[in-house]
Formats: structure tokens, C-alpha cells, sequence
């Protein structure tokens, strides 16, 4: 295919086009209209059951590191077990207020230094399934709360390196 090629002839007539009778810029282009003033937004102001709940929660989240410990000291391993299936409750119900979209900023910042006041608490666990079921719970919720941060603060497992070894302790 030639694309040198013309389509369609060109016609000069030749001469000038006279625009001396021309009034140039005499109607000048009509101005845009401003945005419209952005509309003040009004604060949010959360319905009452929705502060009760964060409260609750607030509350909730407060107490769970000195629950743990009374659960520790009361039925040991078991109880931090037993303990971490109530927390799995507490973490859906926390996960269902932020997907309704009314978990308040306090309830979040509570929630992440519950996590951290738990895995502080040093508990003298010998079962590592125990400790790993714990420390997924706390995964679990601040995976929920904050996506983007990675912690290393969590226990370490002591699997025995020698079963024959550990059975003799």
C-alpha cells in the first residue's frame, strides 16, 4: 500500500482571502463556570448502640491479657486453650463490626495492644500446639487490623530435637 499517495485533489484558488472587514476577538469565549463550592461534610456522629459496642469491645479487649492469666493460673495449659476458643469468638465479633464499618479508631489501637500485652505475658506453656494455637489467634486478628505490618514477636516453638531425649526429661 502507498500511503504517498493523495485521497482526493487539492484546490488553490490562488490570491488572498481579505479580512479586513474582520472584527477579531470582538465576542470573547464565554467563561467556565466555577466548581461548585465543595459541600461541608458533617461529622460523623455514630448511633448509640454503635458507641455501647465499641465500649464493650474496648472493654472486652482491656481485660483479655489478665483473663489469659487467670486462666493460666487457675487450669493451666488447658485453660490458655479453652481461653484462646473465646478469643476466636471475640476476633469474629471484632471482624463483623469493622466489615459493618463501625469499629472507632480506639477499639483498633485497644485490639493491637491486646496483642502485644498477650504475647508479653510469658506463659509457661509445655504443650507447643497450645502455644502455636495462641499464636495464630493473634495472627489471625492482626492480620484483620493491620494487613500491611509484619511482627516478630511471637514465641518460638521447642520442639525436642531427639523424642528419645525429651521422653527421659
Amino acid at each position: 500500500m502507498d500511503i504517498s499517495t493523495k485521497q482526493a485533489e487539492t484546490v488553490d484558488w490562488g490570491g488572498e482571502v481579505d479580512y479586513s472587514g474582520y472584527e477579531w476577538f470582538k465576542d470573547p469565549p464565554p467563561r467556565p463556570e466555577p466548581p461548585p463550592q465543595p459541600t461541608m461534610m458533617d461529622n460523623y456522629v455514630p448511633q448509640p448502640g454503635v458507641i455501647e459496642q465499641n465500649e464493650a469491645f474496648d472493654f472486652a479487649l482491656k481485660s483479655a491479657p489478665n483473663v489469659l492469666y487467670a486462666r493460666f493460673k487457675q487450669f493451666g495449659q488447658l485453660g490458655v486453650l479453652a481461653w484462646c476458643s473465646e478469643f476466636s469468638e471475640l476476633i469474629d465479633a471484632l471482624k463483623q463490626l469493622g466489615f459493618e464499618g463501625n469499629m472507632f479508631v480506639s477499639t483498633r489501637t485497644q485490639a493491637l495492644k491486646t496483642c502485644e500485652d498477650i504475647l508479653k505475658l510469658n506463659l509457661d506453656i509445655e504443650m507447643q500446639i497450645i502455644v502455636m494455637y495462641l499464636s495464630s489467634q493473634v495472627a489471625r486478628l492482626r492480620r484483620f487490623l493491620d494487613s500491611d505490618r509484619q511482627w516478630d514477636d511471637y514465641p518460638k516453638p521447642k520442639f525436642p530435637i531427639d523424642p528419645n531425649e525429651y521422653m527421659k526429661q
